[in-house]
This record gives C-alpha cells, structure tokens and sequence, in this order.
C-alpha cells in the first residue's frame, strides 16, 4: 500500500490542476487608452459679462485654443488645457477695447495669454462640474465651472460651463466713482461653448 501512494498522488493532482486552472480568475482587461480632443473653435464660444454702470457688457474672446484629454466613454477624470490670447478681445466698441488691452486691465503686451488648467473633472449623466486653475496677468486662482454635457455624435462632443470670478482677484482693478458708485462691478460672469473633435489615434 505505501508504494501506490505516490501515484495515488499524483493522479490526484492531475485531476484537480486543471479545475483550479479553470477557476483562477482572469487578469483584468487593459484600461482603454486616454483619447485627445481639441476644441473647434469655429463651433465654440467664450465669453464674459460685466457690470457697466447699471447695464451689462458682454464681450468674447476671437482667438483661444485648447484640448481635452480623457477615457472614451468616460468624461470623469478627464483633463483640460485652454490657452486665450488676451488682445483678441471684443467687445463691439474699439476704444473699450483698446483700454481692456492697456496696462490698467489685461496689460497683453506683458501678459499676452490666460490659461485655464483643470485638476478634476466630474460628469454625473449630464451634469458637468470642472475645477481648475485660472491664471489671469500671471495671477493664478481657483476656479470652478459648472454646466452641462450638451450630446456626442461620432467624434464630435459638446459642452457648456460657467463660472463667476471676482476681478480684483487677478489684479483687474481699475474703476471710476461715477455719482458714488463704481463704474465697473468686481464680478465677472464668464460663460463657454465647446464642440470637441476628437483627433485620431497615433
């Protein structure tokens, strides 16, 4: 009997490896590849609205760049770099626009881009909320934008967010007393349109 244990053994052996094998759990799949988007912006907006006496101006901004960097499917986690050129703002009024270009606001022969770099980005269905950094005259803040996935068809996505920053904050503060009130408010609405393309791989 002693001399039949081991071929006993081994026979038991054979028969249970190949269960245990079937049974191990297979390694998990390689998450997919983060995927590049660039804003289109021929199909996209941004723009800001400021207290002016006690109406409102809007202005845009004509030239500006940026891309999306996030897990198709997945917008969670995701990332964002945009780059305005600050002298391509309008505001349908030239010689506004040249003070908003001068040293007593966006000072663009010292500071000729803001940027905005985000640090976390959630969206839950539709509902966008995008935490990031804004550096205005070499200024940097935080800053949050909240808005909403707007759809996806093919590889083109769209979105809308906005956000309300303080001007003093980033050195903006020029102002006039006019009749013991302040020509300008502090506050500026800042709202954005996007449609991302999406690049193509490689």
């Amino acid at each position: 009997m002693t001399r039949s244990l081991p071929a006993a053994a081994v026979l038991a052996a054979a028969l249970v490896l190949p269960a245990a094998a079937q049974s191990a759990p297979l390694p998990p799949a390689p998450a997919p590849a983060e995927a590049t988007w660039r804003i289109d912006t021929n199909h996209s907006e941004l723009s800001f609205r400021i207290r002016h006496f006690v109406s409102r101006v809007r202005g845009t901004f004509g030239e500006w760049t940026g891309t999306v960097t996030a897990q198709p499917g997945s917008w969670t986690g995701g990332s964002v770099e945009v780059t305005v050129q600050t002298a391509s703002i309008d505001t349908q009024h030239e010689r506004r626009d040249a003070d908003l270009r001068g040293a007593d606001f966006f000072d663009v022969a010292n500071h000729p881009t803001m940027t905005f770099r985000s640090r976390a980005a959630t969206v839950d269905g539709t509902r966008l909320r995008l935490e990031g950094e804004l550096t205005i005259r070499g200024v940097t803040r935080p800053v949050l934008l909240e808005g909403e996935l707007l759809g996806e068809q093919g590889n083109r996505v769209g979105f809308s967010a906005s956000a309300t920053i303080n001007r003093l904050d980033y050195g903006l503060t020029w102002n006039r007393i006019v009749d013991g009130t302040g020509m300008l408010g502090d506050e500026v609405e800042i709202s954005v349109v996007v449609a991302l393309v999406r690049r193509p791989a490689g």
